[in-house]
């Protein structure tokens, strides 16, 4: 089956508290004059639904959705649940394979490109590097599958400050190797610089 055939939505994590970035949103950082965020809109390009989850990101392209976990900054076990609810709640069924993204990767559109090429059958595909580092939070997985890990997280009581390697534990997805540099992310202002990405560290 043609990669084209496998359709998604599209959770795009832009919460964090920016900790290292002196609470400077990632998503607003510039990059090849585009914010960090809207060039992930751009590459969840082809989702039949996206959201946006995290604080007020300001206008948003239209249909695009937004939320936000509860409590704030309660992890990104909790924001992906409140993504795939915001989801939930739109008109017709839920496509097979949902991309799970945070927004802080301005080449990320490469390593989309290499994942829906590999994309078939089974719980889905997760980025890696060329030097072996996963990257979880680019990777399209399986919609029911997220589901039940989320319904397993939560009756535990874990899903509340829950990692996204404890929601997607049970998944048996496929690694695929993407392009280099192309889930490098922004953490530190060295990150910014050395990625060439723009923003005014603040005072």
């Amino acid at each position: 089956m043609a990669p084209d055939a496998y359709e998604f939505d599209a959770v795009i994590l832009a919460g964090g508290r920016s900790s290292r970035l002196g609470g400077v949103p990632k998503q607003s950082l510039i990059y090849d004059g585009a914010t960090l965020l809207q060039r992930s809109l751009a590459a969840a390009g082809g989702a039949r639904r996206v959201v946006v989850v995290g604080p007020d990101p300001g206008p948003l392209p239209e249909g695009v959705l937004r939320c936000r976990e509860e409590p704030p900054f309660a992890g990104p076990a909790s924001a992906i649940a409140a993504g795939l609810a915001a989801l939930d709640g739109t008109a017709g069924p839920r496509p097979p394979f949902t991309l799970l993204l945070a927004c802080d990767m301005p080449r990320v559109g490469q390593a989309i490109d290499a994942l829906r090429r590999s994309l078939g059958p089974g719980d889905g595909a997760m980025a890696i590097s060329p030097d072996g580092h996963r990257q979880p939070l680019v990777g399209f997985y399986s919609t029911p599958a997220l589901h039940r890990s989320v319904q397993d997280l939560d009756s535990r009581g874990a899903l509340m400050n829950g990692s996204v390697s404890a929601l997607l534990a049970r998944l048996d997805v496929q690694l695929v190797t993407v392009p280099a540099g192309s889930t490098d992310d922004v953490d530190t202002w060295d990150d910014a610089a050395a990625l060439g990405v723009a923003g005014r560290e603040p005072r």
